[in-house]
């Protein structure tokens, strides 16, 4: 199938790695160009080295608002204002009692999670609409609609994005700007290799029995009983950008494995 992709530039937040490398390699496949940008340099680079020609790295702070600026001023320098952008980039952010998170724990998931999706849509999807077409697709989770009690700076991020994404999808429609979210829920990725490497560590366990163990306990809905990959969730973010997606607006898809157990959302 022909996605309609060829000569569209893409531009992918947390491109260095899991689900952001993996949505590039996709786009590149279906004849886009990508720009990664992450917020380690280094790796962003080797990155667009690996994913070869058609793809260009850059380094930001999503964080720092003049940082995001910055970017978009660099982006349409360097290369050109992007007709896709992927919102990948993100953080699970502390863990522990929600009473116990610290004003520290949440300004960091909120400003990682929340506020650098904001801040990218604001400097990209306006160029779009100018030119009266584009999508833009960001990575929520299962925890927007599931929420787990021990990782709430994260839970409240993510459900703020969907409110977020629902609201900008209606204005930035009538302008041929397409903006929905995919879920995903514990896909192998650094993100989970890292937790699941701490929950090895804390039970004298290797990272492979953490993860049954995880499976076992806190995601029991997974009906496939293993982690995702990268390359399914990127599946589901390909087709959002496609020509095919042209009357899906304000969507949330999920790419769970079943882990999210209601109907609705």
């Amino acid at each position: 199938m022909d996605y309609g992709l060829k000569d569209k530039t893409a531009l992918i937040t947390g491109g260095a790695s899991g689900i952001g490398k993996a949505t590039a390699r996709m786009l590149l496949d279906e004849g886009a160009r990508v720009i990664l940008v992450d917020l380690k340099g280094d790796e962003v680079s080797r990155a667009a080295d690996e994913l070869g020609d058609g793809a260009k790295a850059l380094q930001a702070d999503l964080r720092d608002p003049e940082q995001v600026k910055g970017l978009a001023a660099t982006t349409e320098e360097r290369f050109t204002m992007p007709d896709i952008v992927v919102c990948a980039a993100g953080v699970t952010g502390a863990k522990g009692h929600p009473l116990d998170m610290s004003d520290a724990d949440w300004h960091e998931a909120w400003q990682t999670d929340f506020m650098s999706v904001v801040r990218t849509l604001r400097v990209f999807v306006p160029a779009m609409e100018k030119r009266g077409w584009g999508r833009a697709v960001v990575l929520c989770s299962e925890n927007a609609v599931q929420p787990y009690s021990d990782e709430v700076v994260y839970n409240v991020a993510k459900a703020g994005l969907l409110n977020f994404v629902k609201g900008l999808s209606g204005e930035a429609a009538k302008k041929g700007v397409l903006v929905n979210c995919v879920s995903p829920a514990f896909i192998e990725t650094p993100m989970t290799d890292e937790m699941m490497d701490q929950k090895a560590e804390a039970d004298g366990t290797s990272r492979d029995e953490a993860v049954r163990d995880f499976l076992a306990t806190e995601r029991p809905f997974i009906a496939l009983d293993r982690r995702g990959r990268a390359e399914e969730v990127a599946a589901a973010i390909a087709f959002l950008c496609s020509r095919q997606a042209s009357f899906i607006v304000g969507a949330n898809y999920r790419v769970d494995g079943g882990s999210v157990a209601a109907i609705a959302t």
